[in-house]
C-alpha cells in the first residue's frame, strides 16, 4: 500500500501549471525573471507545494498589485514578489541582493545596470 505523501506529485503539479490561468502566470513570471517557461515550470514543480501552485495565478496578481510599492529598486527586482507572494528566493538572500543593488547605485553605477545585475543574481538563485 502506498500513502499519498509517498506519491510522486510531479505529473499533478505539471497539470496545474499548464492550465490556462496558471500557464499565463507562469509565462509572466518567466518573462520577469528572464528564464524559459520550461525551466521555470521545473523550478516551480520542484520547490512549491500543491497549495502554492493551485494559487499561483492569484498570488501573482496580488504580488503585482501590492508588492514593493514604496521602493523602486525593490519593485524592479521583485523583492516581496519573489519572497512573500511567490517564494522562490529566501528572504535573507533577497535582502542581500537588494542591499548590494542599492549600494551599486549609490556608488555611481547606473540604476539600470545595477538592477540588471540584481535580476541576474535573483535568476541564479531561482535556478539553483
Amino acid at each position: 500500500m502506498k500513502y499519498l505523501y509517498e506519491k510522486d506529485l510531479r505529473p499533478m503539479k505539471y497539470t496545474i501549471l499548464t492550465s490556462a490561468r496558471h500557464d499565463e502566470a507562469t509565462r509572466a513570471i518567466a518573462r520577469q525573471l528572464g528564464v524559459t517557461d520550461a525551466k521555470l515550470r521545473m523550478v516551480l514543480i520542484r520547490r512549491l507545494d500543491m497549495s502554492l501552485l493551485e494559487n499561483l495565478g492569484s498570488r501573482w496578481e496580488m504580488g503585482q498589485e501590492h508588492a514593493d510599492s514604496s521602493d523602486r529598486v525593490a519593485e524592479e527586482l521583485g523583492c516581496e514578489l519573489f519572497t512573500r507572494f511567490i517564494p522562490l528566493v529566501d528572504t535573507e538572500t533577497m535582502q542581500s541582493i537588494h542591499s548590494d543593488t542599492k549600494t551599486m547605485i549609490e556608488s555611481g553605477s547606473s540604476a539600470d545596470d545595477a538592477i540588471e545585475w540584481g535580476r541576474a543574481r535573483i535568476r541564479e538563485e531561482v535556478l539553483r
